[in-house]
């Protein structure tokens, strides 16, 4: 990812002025938006290939769950969202972004019931995953012509909800970044997108001058270690999930970045085999610090009791990074975070202070 911004990655065609240059009235001389109108209409495409036209910007959005929340706050668009499913937990988001997600009706704690969905009086229904309705639910999810009945166009993050039909390894962020350059157009906030991707993508051009030319030999190898998930069979993050890009970012190898999929249940065996250089303890948001770090432990502490785990040159040699495991699998502003605290991790030696 560099700071040159073409138009080839995003799924907004043609006519997002903000990231691609004039496309009509309303645009200034550098081929910026000068007011509202300006980037409109607009077309989205979905995971599918459907387009969807936008004639004005969206004013009233419902978001499938805290990730896509979080963005549209993030672009201070917080005035536009009038509910939300899988609402952020305590802890989740920093402070004075958790105070405006407080204010935020919650319609659902998981998956949004259909009727309230389709009674909410949104025009945009932001999808974070494309089969919310097989995560908690106990409602259908609507269908195309219930939207169009209820006037919602559904918008979907690419970068997530595309993941396991996307074509190859993810080895960029270009997804998230485009996502979040789709939702600024969206939203009439395409400034501060462009301000959070260029922020984005200075901490990313940090690690990769720090890396230097960085020969495959020298990548350590790394699992994401999804306690939540299960101790049984561990749940491993392949090629096409989000955190494969970030930990390939950050100068490491995923260990299972070979496999064709975002997820895939493993045995420990096949953990056993890879016998990762670093270990990534990725624990959900407990709430708070402390409760995070008793999760941390309780992950650490299986790992090094398991016996088919305890003999991991990771374990062995107490090779641990302690990640929530959002800021990893997730996509949104903090996967340049993530990038930049593995690199520095798995790295010190190639930045100043170490770790």
């Amino acid at each position: 990812m560099s700071g040159r911004r073409t138009c080839g990655g995003l799924v907004v065609l043609g006519l997002l002025a903000a990231a691609c240059g004039p496309t009509g009235s309303g645009a200034g001389p550098d081929g910026r938006p000068t007011g509202s109108a300006a980037g409109f209409p607009m077309v989205v495409e979905d995971c599918a290939g459907v387009r969807t036209t936008f004639e004005a910007p969206a004013r009233r959005i419902v978001t499938s769950n805290a990730s896509g929340l979080e963005l549209l706050l993030r672009l201070g668009a917080s005035d536009r969202v009038i509910g939300t499913g899988f609402p952020p937990g305590r802890g989740a988001l920093p402070k004075g972004l958790a105070a405006q997600a407080a204010e935020v009706p919650v319609l659902g704690r998981t998956v949004i019931p259909k009727e309230r969905l389709l009674g909410s009086g949104a025009d945009v229904y932001l999808e974070t995953f494309s089969s919310m309705g097989g995560m908690g639910g106990d409602n259908t999810v609507p269908g195309p012509e219930e939207y169009r009945a209820a006037g919602i166009k559904v918008v979907q993050l690419r970068s997530t909800a595309c993941a396991s039909i996307r074509e190859g390894p993810r080895n960029d962020l270009s997804d998230v970044t485009d996502d979040i350059r789709r939702l600024g157009a969206l939203t009439d906030t395409s400034e501060r997108a462009d301000a959070l991707v260029d922020a984005m993508e200075g901490k990313i051009s940090a690690v990769r001058r720090a890396l230097g030319d960085l020969p495959e030999s020298r990548r350590p190898t790394y699992f994401v270690f999804d306690f939540d998930g299960g101790t049984e069979q561990p749940m491993a993050v392949c090629g096409k999930q989000v955190a494969n890009a970030v930990i390939r970012l950050a100068g490491a190898r995923n260990v299972f970045g070979d496999c064709d999929s975002d997820h895939k249940q493993v045995g420990w065996e096949d953990v056993v085999e890879k016998n990762p250089d670093w270990i990534q303890l990725a624990v959900r948001n407990r709430g708070s610090a402390a409760s995070d770090d008793r999760a941390f432990d309780e992950a650490e502490k299986f790992l090094k009791s398991f016996p088919a785990t305890r003999g991991l040159t990771a374990v062995e040699e107490g090779r641990f990074l302690r990640i929530r495991s959002e800021r990893t699998t997730i996509a949104g502003v903090g996967n340049a975070d993530t990038v930049e605290q593995i690199a520095r991790t798995v790295h010190a030696d190639r930045f100043e202070g170490g770790r």
